[in-house]
């Protein structure tokens, strides 16, 4: 991750929650607008397979409910949620996990259109158009935003929230049991041959996973590791020739990349520091 991040970092895009909500607003304007417009926008693999490529872009834009007061709560609430993680990531991750999941979305759909042709290979076109049409519904930014809120509770598990504005209640209860549920919906959801709303679902999971099954070594950023990075940095621009930090085995060094973390190895027989990459797979020195 730090190696693509010092390649292609320089491209990532900040502010990516305001500029999903400002999707969600498209969208629902093109709904007042002009309301049968929506279903030549979303996520149907078999129409982009038939030329409708613009498909691939533009079910971002496809809101998950109808508007109203629940709807702007809930906007504000993932812009909160992935403002947050995208100052304790960085851009660059935050950037990597939005569009995995939205990558893996789009994967999502055409296994899916495989699997419905596998279980019924003689549906004639007319039936399919009209059955992928129909299950591309199901596809839409609601489970990339759900994920957010999975990722937000796992990098902040005791940081609290208020209940329908009421009940404090940690975050990683709600994360547990918002994962359990997503697990049963998915089981009842292959039982009733539901495989749209299967895809959906795993890809938002798998989303979660892969990209913290990676990075979990590195992702649990209290506020005073947070509040050590930006005083830090700002020791940088005032020094930036002093070196603190050095990894025992590549060299690298806090001047090299300031968003590097170096920890000590408390095994090692001596002051060894080492990044982030190599604290969990050096040879202790003994």
């Amino acid at each position: 991750m730090s190696k693509w991040e010092k390649k292609f970092g320089k491209y990532a895009i900040s502010n990516l929650t305001l500029i999903l909500i400002m999707c969600y607003v498209a969208g629902y304007i093109l709904t007042w607008l002009a309301p049968t417009i929506m279903a030549y926008l979303t996520l149907d693999a078999y129409a982009i397979l038939h030329g409708q490529v613009w498909r691939l872009v533009t079910w971002l834009i496809a809101p998950p409910s109808s508007f109203g007061i629940f709807t702007i709560i809930m906007l504000y609430f993932y812009w909160s949620l992935g403002t947050q993680l995208e100052r304790v990531w960085g851009v660059w991750r935050y950037n990597v996990y939005i569009f995995t999941g939205i990558l893996l979305t789009i994967v999502g759909s055409f296994v899916t259109m495989g699997i419905y042709y596998l279980l019924f290979p003689e549906i004639d076109p007319l039936s399919a158009a009209v059955l992928f049409r129909w299950g591309a519904l199901f596809f839409s930014t609601y489970y990339v935003n759900m994920s957010i809120f999975l990722a937000y509770a796992f990098t902040f598990p005791e940081n609290q929230i208020l209940l329908m504005f009421v009940i404090p209640v940690k975050v990683k209860w709600i994360g547990i049991i918002y994962g359990v549920m997503l697990v049963i919906d998915m089981i009842s959801s292959i039982s009733m041959g539901l495989w749209f709303r299967v895809a959906a679902i795993g890809a938002s999971l798998l989303n979660f996973l892969i990209f913290f099954l990676r990075t979990r070594s590195h992702m649990h950023l209290n506020p005073k590791q947070i509040k050590r990075r930006a005083e830090f940095r700002q020791d940088i621009r005032r020094n930036p020739r002093v070196t603190k930090h050095k990894c025992a085995v590549c060299g690298q060094t806090d001047q090299d990349d300031p968003d590097l973390e170096f920890r000590f190895c408390s095994k090692c027989n001596g002051n060894y520091e080492y990044c982030q990459n190599h604290l969990f797979t050096h040879v202790h020195v003994k």
